[in-house]
């Protein structure tokens, strides 16, 4: 009976610690292993561009939506950027996923962009002179190509949230912009080519 007896508890204590190795491996874990949620390129279906003229007057905006996100749906803009000649503008981007919530904080990307900036650079590129101040074609070609950046990462590179742009004379062109996401690649060398874009897209812009 004590032979019984034993092998019952021996048994008992193997099922025992083999339910608590299983279920610890289905705890959410805390450690540093565990990936962040800032490696993670952002899921973003609506960009919203504004151009509001320095010296005073009504903002130009231009949308781009990619209502299903990574689904099958293309991104597509609303309509060309129409913007005055020889005239300065304050460009403002801002992000969002319609897919979630407006009270989960997955809705509101401009706010987890700008909150990891040091993961996080704007790429702009043009065509045809369309701008006069920055010249040139833009940066997404060459990192060391000029464009007003109005904001920075706690790092002191630029972000491109905020930009400023002064137009050219009368003419037809592109307007490209691309987000980066770079965790622990962002550089002041880094370039549009360094880790993943969270967004592309594309403009025609007309100043007339």
């Amino acid at each position: 009976m004590k032979s019984k007896q034993l092998r019952h508890s021996n048994l008992l204590k193997v099922i025992t610690a083999t339910l608590a190795l299983t279920a610890g491996g289905f705890l959410p874990g805390c450690d540093d292993d565990d990936p962040g949620k800032e490696d993670t390129p952002e899921l973003i279906t609506k960009a919203t561009l504004t151009f509001t003229p320095s010296g005073g007057g009504s903002p130009i905006v231009a949308t781009a939506t990619d209502p299903d996100g990574e689904g099958v749906l293309d991104i597509e803009v609303d309509g060309p950027i129409n913007l005055a000649p020889s005239t300065s503008y304050n460009l403002a981007i801002a992000l969002i996923n319609e897919l979630a919530d407006p009270t989960d904080p997955e809705y509101n990307i401009t706010s987890e962009v700008e909150e990891e900036g040091d993961e996080h650079m704007f790429f702009f590129g043009w065509t045809n002179d369309v701008f006069s101040d920055p010249a040139g074609n833009g940066n997404i070609d060459n990192r060391d190509d000029d464009v007003n950046y109005e904001d920075e990462d706690v790092n002191g590179l630029p972000l491109g949230l905020e930009t400023s742009w002064t137009t050219g004379a009368v003419s037809s062109g592109t307007f490209r912009i691309v987000l980066k996401h770079q965790p622990d690649l962002k550089s002041a060398s880094s370039t549009s080519s360094t880790g993943e874009s969270d967004l592309d897209i594309g403009f025609t812009i007309n100043i007339q």
